[in-house]
């Protein structure tokens, strides 16, 4: 039997890079998956990709910030697999700057979309998750369910040009000890993945021209080709990982056998530390 069989997954952010691995990842193992992306195609390319393997997956395309995509997010899972048992919180961007030359238009999205938007979308998973829960303390079959957010060593350490990000990836660390603390009583285990650097296209060698567009905004993506190569030189692995591998992470944490691991951050990033 497949480790997830049975189980049902909402995974922000997987339409490509980490996300898509992630929910690719899980799909394999037997969970059935809805993916969310901004972008319609990118979603529906993952899921394209689950279904040609024998898996199953939905889309549920837009903007994870948007007024009721929470709700919504939940209610695919619901109506169209009938339940909910992970939830990853991934989907996110960077738009960098030193603090004096940052806007409050870009402290605020940042922590839109790596705080305040998880944070909704374990609100509107509550009701279904303690609705489940309670039937089945009821039959004597309690069923453990996970959430996995995803944090980033700029959230245990800070990032010089990103204090928005490191802000907000220090507060989902607070958010999941907070929240595997209120849920522990619907047997639902959180934690936390902290990502070193991992290779996607917002990790790629910045060339200046690059951009993605995120809200109606051109944003350069990239980093610095220096910082990469310190990373990887001071990474005791001597390499950046591959999402496959960031998918392994969290995988870890969907398993049966983390069952009574909760509250928890793990840094999937080479063994780098700062």
């Amino acid at each position: 039997m497949s480790t997830l069989s049975g189980k049902v997954a909402i995974v922000s952010g997987s339409g490509r890079g980490i996300g898509a691995a992630i929910a690719t990842k899980l799909a394999a193992h037997g969970a059935s998956v809805v993916v969310n992306d901004l972008d319609h195609d990118a979603a529906e390319q993952t899921v394209a990709s689950i279904t040609a393997t024998g898996g199953e997956a939905v889309a549920c395309c837009g903007n994870i910030a948007a007024t009721g995509f929470a709700e919504r997010f939940v209610d695919l899972a619901v109506t169209n697999f009938g339940g909910l048992d992970i939830i990853v919180n991934n989907a996110g961007y960077t738009w960098d700057n030193v603090a004096q030359k940052m806007t409050d238009d870009q402290w605020d999205a940042i922590l839109e979309v790596h705080l305040k938007a998880p944070f909704q979308i374990l609100r509107a998973a509550q009701p279904v998750i303690s609705a489940a829960a309670k039937r089945e303390a009821a039959a004597g079959a309690p069923t453990t369910r996970k959430v996995v957010n995803v944090s980033s060593l700029a959230g245990l350490y800070g990032n010089a040009g990103q204090a928005n990000y490191s802000a907000a990836k220090a507060g989902i660390i607070g958010l999941t000890k907070a929240i595997a603390k209120e849920w522990g009583r619907y047997q639902v285990t959180v934690n936390a993945v902290a990502f070193g650097v991992i290779q996607t296209r917002m990790t790629a060698p910045a060339d200046g021209v690059a951009t993605v567009q995120i809200q109606g905004r051109d944003l350069p993506v990239g980093a610095n080709p220096m910082i990469l190569q310190a990373a990887q030189n001071l990474a005791p692995l001597g390499r950046l990982g591959t999402p496959v591998e960031a998918a392994g992470a969290v995988y870890l944490l969907c398993l049966p056998e983390s069952d009574y691991v909760t509250g928890q951050v793990l840094a999937c990033s080479g063994g780098l530390v700062c």
